[in-house]
């Protein structure tokens, strides 16, 4: 009898020491209509530790579906995102809850902040997601004074108890970013961070973001404004489904 191979197991690829975030031929599609849209055509990219990274692309290029899928809001066809030397989608219930919650955090275009919360309440919810009902009257007071702080930073210390109809376009992204910095994340994922903001709020905004970049925050950010991309460490450019490292003349 011939001997049976043994069927080939995926590698783990050995972390480099700067590198944080690792894409693996990411491939994704979107079921439009009866067809099948295909959005990531095998996109790899690597995030190294304290770096800014801005992809830039047409609207409709795939920008937020690759965000979603570094930050395991969605799940991709095929390929892999490895996080520290791990597989993201090899965890499975409260281990990937985790991750989203702990190790990124999102800022949206469109801010998803909840009306009917002040601004405090929607940076604390954050935390809240993650400890138990039992624990939490424990950890509220230091909880809470942090988030104070963070929105003290942002320049909202003001505005503690206002909900989101009451605030600014610019106001509300500055709650996000705080409610995205909430549990410490080691990456900062943003969507369009200045989308919906005028030059000049949008400008407020990519100072606080430089500000954290400053400090040691890892950033990656997806913009169709080459301007806003030009805040970055390096650019890389999105288009047919691929990732191509890109500088604007």
């Amino acid at each position: 009898m011939e001997p049976v191979a043994a069927t080939a197991q995926p590698q783990t690829p050995k972390p480099e020491p700067n590198e944080l975030l690792l894409a693996q031929s990411l491939h994704k599609s979107h079921q439009m209509g009866a067809e099948d849209l295909r959005v990531l055509r095998g996109v790899n990219l690597e995030i190294r530790r304290g770096e800014w990274v801005a992809i830039v692309g047409a609207s409709g290029s795939g920008k937020s579906t690759l965000l979603h899928l570094l930050g395991a809001l969605d799940r991709p066809d095929r390929g892999r995102v490895w996080f520290d030397g791990e597989d993201v989608f090899a965890l499975r219930g409260r281990q990937l809850d985790r991750y989203r919650n702990l190790h990124v955090g999102f800022v949206f275009q469109f801010y998803h902040l909840l009306p009917e919360l002040n601004t405090l309440e929607n940076v604390l919810i954050a935390a809240m997601t993650g400890t138990s009902a039992l624990r939490w009257p424990s950890h509220r007071p230091p909880v809470r004074q942090h988030a104070i702080e963070l929105l003290e930073r942002v320049g909202l210390s003001q505005r503690l108890r206002h909900r989101p109809p009451k605030l600014s376009g610019g106001e509300r992204q500055r709650v996000a970013i705080a409610r995205a910095l909430m549990n410490k994340p080691d990456v900062l994922l943003a969507d369009e961070p200045t989308g919906n903001l005028d030059a000049r709020t949008g400008q407020q905004i990519l100072e606080v973001l430089s500000q954290l970049h400053r400090e040691g925050q890892n950033i990656v950010m997806v913009t169709h404004d080459s301007r806003v991309a030009d805040y970055s460490d390096r650019q890389l450019l999105l288009e047919n489904g691929k990732l191509t490292h890109f500088e604007r003349r």
